[in-house]
């Protein structure tokens, strides 16, 4: 990923890259320059030329290097911006199996706080590191030059802390991928506590919520602890390795120039290339710790997109499918099982639903009623048998052409933060406002639109927090009808409506979803009794099909439900 967004601003890394080399070049030329006034002051030689060269050497390297920052800065920009544009195509690819396992808050992280470190690794960590190993190469042959001995003796200090910054670096990844983990931890808590607060006050969890998400910022903080720890220990030595190769210089190379052995303007060279050197052996060492920081960042993002999305995971068994109306049922269970991590849900179903009709999943909770809408939609894989829509399996649709058959209302009814038409026109995108209304107007949501000044494009707020729980659930299901799909699945769909809202959403239905085939998940058996067929799901079996007269009299569980609800 990160060698394809370099490629693409190949021009400007050039560019920059020729600005480094110049700017290499300018600071290697300083120390000569200021050698040849020196040596010019010694002989009573002229030496305006020289110096007025030094001064332009200096302000033209300041000048590139401002150039040379821009570009890195701006390529920078465009390498995070394709890590964010890669990470958020995949995250929304990924199969629904991902969430499950993960925290949105931590995935998040990644996108957020992990792809800005890629920005530092490259414009202050891997350019750094190459500009700066050009200058100690640069320096280091420069003071070969003027004098081997010297130079030998100066860089015994260097290597040793060269070996001890090495040994650091190591650990600097290590500590560098726990920091990174740590503060994905901090933004799942915290996402998990902002997407529950109101439960969170009713319940009067706010302290004890708090104390945890604290705990998680602590945890972030003790490995920033450590990683401070260990970087803190490279400037040091690297000063200290410094400092060791100037006075080894200083001693030494006043010797040789006391024995005649060396010219004083040969030490001066001599000492301002190693203080050339200096800069770019502390630029290194900074660099070190930043890409190391960014490896941590970059192997976090890689994870994620190494994972295989959804249609590679689930693909098409073949290719593009013309569905096949009739005359087989419009949804078929073929022996259907399937388990979450193990746990088994559903065991050997079977049913069918005819084209157009209405049909009821009814039983216990847990049974396994929303995870048989789930499998229709194949948001999870059937571990054992076949489902059929219009006589095909499922698994040779290609997803996007399967799903374009469906209209879903989860049981939680979510809804996206925006504006109700942004909800309503999620999946019908070319909805005119003359079919929006028409539907708001049948699920008795037109209040709401009317209410507002902004009618239409009046705020849900975040989830629908400015909603109440029935408009959600009508928003939801008028988002499903406005989308024209000719299968319905219905979880729970009047679950937070009142008497009324229900009646007027069930009649509704029989006018909107006419000719089209539906699915519903019900516990109040008052939304179902008109339906076509009732299957009983029980302990993740159809224990029983029928209508709601057969099965008052055949199906012990479902008398049972029916007494409850006064139903008979």
């Amino acid at each position: 990923m990160l060698r394809r967004s370099l490629s693409a601003h190949r021009g400007k890394l050039i560019a920059a890259g020729v600005l480094a080399l110049v700017g290499v070049a300018g600071q290697l030329c300083q120390p000569l320059l200021i050698r040849r006034v020196l040596t010019a002051l010694e002989s009573g030689e002229p030496y305006g030329t020289a110096a007025t060269l030094v001064l332009a050497v200096m302000v033209a390297g300041a000048g590139v290097g401002a150039a040379q920052q821009f570009l890195l800065q701006c390529t920078g920009e465009a390498v995070v911006f394709a890590a964010r544009r890669a990470l958020v195509v995949h995250l929304l690819r990924l199969p629904v199996s991902v969430y499950d396992g993960r925290e949105s808050g931590d995935l998040i992280a990644r996108v957020g706080s992990d792809t800005p470190l890629l920005r530092s690794m490259f414009a202050s960590g891997v350019v750094d590191m190459v500009s700066g190993l050009l200058l100690v190469s640069g320096a280091l042959i420069a003071m070969a030059i003027i004098d081997p001995l010297l130079l030998g003796v100066s860089l015994l200090p260097v290597l040793l802390g060269a070996v001890g910054v090495r040994f650091l670096s190591r650990r600097l990844a290590a500590v560098s991928g726990t920091v990174q983990e740590t503060v994905g931890g901090l933004i799942a808590a915290l996402a998990r506590a902002l997407g529950a607060v109101r439960t969170i006050r009713i319940a009067g969890a706010t302290d004890s919520e708090t104390a945890k998400v604290v705990e998680c910022a602590d945890q972030a903080r003790r490995a920033g602890v450590r990683l401070a720890q260990v970087s803190a220990y490279i400037g040091p030595i690297v000063r200290l390795a410094l400092q060791g190769a100037f006075v080894a210089v200083i001693g030494f190379g006043g010797l040789r120039v006391a024995q005649g052995a060396m010219q004083l303007g040969d030490l001066v060279a001599f000492l301002l290339f190693l203080f050339v050197l200096a800069l770019p052996l502390a630029q290194v060492a900074d660099a070190v710790t930043t890409i190391q920081s960014g490896r941590g960042a970059l192997s976090r993002i890689q994870e994620i997109l190494t994972l295989p999305d959804e249609k590679q995971v689930m693909p098409a068994r073949s290719s593009t499918i013309s569905p096949t109306w009739h005359p087989v049922p419009a949804i078929e269970f073929d022996d259907v099982s399937f388990g979450y991590h193990g746990d088994v849900v559903l065991r050997n179903v079977s049913f069918q639903i005819p084209e157009g009709s209405t049909t009821a999943l009814v039983g216990p909770s847990g049974a396994g009623k929303s995870t048989i809408l789930a499998l229709i939609a194949r948001l999870y894989e059937v571990s054992k048998g076949e489902i059929r829509l219009y006589g095909r399996d499922i698994r040779e649709y290609p997803l996007d052409e399967l799903r374009a058959l469906l209209g879903y209302v989860e049981q939680e009814a979510p809804v996206l933060a925006g504006s109700v038409r942004d909800n309503l026109t999620l999946a019908a995108q070319e909805a005119s406002d003359l079919e929006i209304d028409a539907v708001a107007r049948a699920v008795n949501l037109d209040l709401l639109i009317a209410r507002h000044p902004a009618g239409l494009q009046a705020p849900v707020g975040e989830g629908g927090g400015m909603l109440s729980g029935g408009e959600r659930q009508r928003l939801a299901v008028a988002r499903a009808l406005l989308a024209k799909s000719p299968v319905l699945l219905f979880d729970e769909p009047t679950a937070h409506l009142d008497a009324r809202n229900e009646q007027l959403l069930q009649d509704s239905l029989g006018t909107l979803a006419a000719g089209r085939t539906v699915l519903i998940v019900a516990h109040r058996l008052a939304t179902v009794v008109r339906a076509d067929r009732i299957v009983v799901i029980d302990e993740g079996r159809a224990t029983a099909v029928g209508q709601h007269d057969d099965l008052l009299t055949n199906n012990e569980l479902y008398r049972e439900f029916a007494g409850r609800q006064l139903l008979i």
